[in-house]
Parts: C-alpha cells; sequence; structure tokens
C-alpha cells in the first residue's frame, strides 16, 4: 500500500487516504482484476479506485477512467489535480482520465475485459439513466463489476449512516442535487437492472466497510442539511425528523460495501 500512497502524494496525515485505499484494494480484489486486464472505470473521481486498478492490472494492463464530472470538482483536492498527480506517478501510464465525459456519449470502439462502477450508482439522475448504462455496456465488455454501500445494515451502530443517507437523498428530492446523493439503489434493484440488460448474476458477496470514515462524513453533512427539510411538505418534515433523530446514536459505523458480478 505504501508506495500507492506515494503515487497519490498525500500531503501531511495519510490515515484517511490510507483508510480509504485498504477498502479499494479489497473490492479491487473482489472484483478479480487480473493482471494484463484493460479496465474501464465509470464515475472514477478522485482516483481511488483507480490506483487500485492499475497496481491490479500491471504494466500489462490498462484502466480508462472516466467522470461525468468537471476537473475543477471536487475538495479539498479537485478531480483534476489529483489526476494530474497519478498521471505522474510510476503507475501513471497505465491510466487514461477522461472528465467531463458521460458514458451514454463516450465514443470508443474499444473492447473491455471489464466494466467497473465503485460506489457512484447513488449520484445518478435516475434509474433510467442507470440502465441505459448498463445497456451500453454490452456493446463493450462481457463482465461487469458493480460496488455501493449496502442498505441492508447489519449492526445497529451502521443505521446512523443508514439514516444520514436518507435525510440526503430526501434534500435532493426537494431542494436538488446539492444534497449530493441523487438515488438510493438497493442490491436487488442492481440486480433487476442488470438481469433486464441481459446480463447473468456469477459473484455477490458483502465486503465489510464498518471502519471507513465514510459515515461520519455523511451524517455531518445529512444535520447540516436537516433545517432545510423543515421547510417541506408535514409528511416529509416528519419523516426526516425521525431519520434525525435515530440518526443520533452513540456508535456510528459506515454501512458495508456489496458486490455484484455479471457477465453476458
Amino acid at each position: 500500500m505504501d508506495h500507492l500512497i506515494a503515487c497519490m502524494k498525500i500531503i501531511g496525515d495519510d490515515t484517511i487516504q490510507r483508510t480509504q485505499l485498504k477498502h479499494r484494494l479489497t473490492l479491487v480484489n473482489a472484483f478479480g482484476i487480473q493482471p494484463g486486464m484493460r479496465v474501464l472505470e465509470i464515475g472514477c473521481g478522485q482516483g481511488d479506485t483507480t490506483v487500485a486498478l492499475a497496481e491490479a492490472v500491471g504494466d500489462a494492463g490498462q484502466v480508462v477512467a472516466i467522470d461525468i464530472a468537471t476537473p475543477d470538482y471536487g475538495a479539498p483536492i479537485t478531480l483534476g489535480e489529483a489526476a494530474q498527480t497519478i498521471s505522474q506517478s510510476p503507475i501513471g501510464k497505465r491510466i487514461t482520465f477522461h472528465f467531463e465525459t458521460d458514458f451514454l456519449t463516450f465514443d470508443t470502439t474499444e473492447h473491455f475485459d471489464v466494466v467497473v462502477l465503485s460506489h457512484c450508482s447513488w449520484y445518478f439522475k435516475n434509474p433510467e439513466q442507470l440502465f441505459a448504462y448498463f445497456n451500453k455496456m454490452k456493446t463493450m465488455t462481457t463482465r461487469v463489476c458493480f460496488a455501493e454501500w449496502d442498505m441492508d445494515y447489519r449492526e445497529l451502530s451502521q443505521r446512523s449512516h443508514f439514516c444520514a443517507v436518507n435525510l440526503q437523498a430526501l434534500y435532493s428530492a426537494y431542494f436538488g442535487g446539492d444534497g449530493n446523493i441523487l438515488n438510493v439503489f438497493h442490491q436487488k434493484q442492481i440486480k433487476q437492472m442488470l438481469m433486464e440488460a441481459e446480463f447473468t448474476i456469477t459473484k455477490e458477496l458483502v465486503v465489510d466497510a464498518t471502519y471507513l470514515q465514510d459515515g461520519a462524513w455523511e451524517i455531518a453533512y445529512a444535520k447540516e442539511l436537516y433545517p432545510a427539510l423543515q421547510t417541506t411538505p408535514q409528511p416529509i418534515q416528519t419523516m426526516a425528523t425521525t431519520y434525525f433523530h435515530l440518526m443520533q446514536a452513540d456508535e456510528q459505523k459506515s454501512l458495508n460495501s456489496f458486490v455484484i458480478i455479471a457477465n453476458i
């Protein structure tokens, strides 16, 4: 892991990045990425999963990483800054970044061994958009690897993260995308979409993510958004207040991640 941290040139305390990278390496291992593979990653963000994929494919492989966001999106490090740092690292030659790129209009005739969507589905505008992505994937790969937060929380200590996610989704539904989370998909919904797109589910598993910082981050953000939800219709106010109170637990762990692998 140290050499990947060095590739990302983290300034100051790298504890957060090490924790995040540990999880991404676990996901990529679950995906079964092999040396020499050509991988398309959709929704690459600042490249946490991208570097893990690049490590797995080795010098003989290639990762094409795309994201619909602009290079100046993100904080405290923007997508463009992160991509530049990674591209200048020893693994940079294995990665090609494309920002401001919608997969539905991504023009390529290249065939990929795997298409990866890792923790990006909640940013889709609607289920129809995600389904259209799955349909297009059939034209360029025979294998899809998908990971997202698992709303079927196993421990009571994960309920606060669950509630924070729902509060953010409610906020987005009434006030737009500032809440970041637009649609919260359950594992069964993703499976159904993949099967309707004529993929066959070949592997499912749950990956421990309780140690990640994401739960605390999401809870803090949901608390910021909560006052605005008190201006919504009364039934939504009541629901938001219920989630808000349930979120106030002493122990607040992150949700786990679920992984689905599907083949044509």
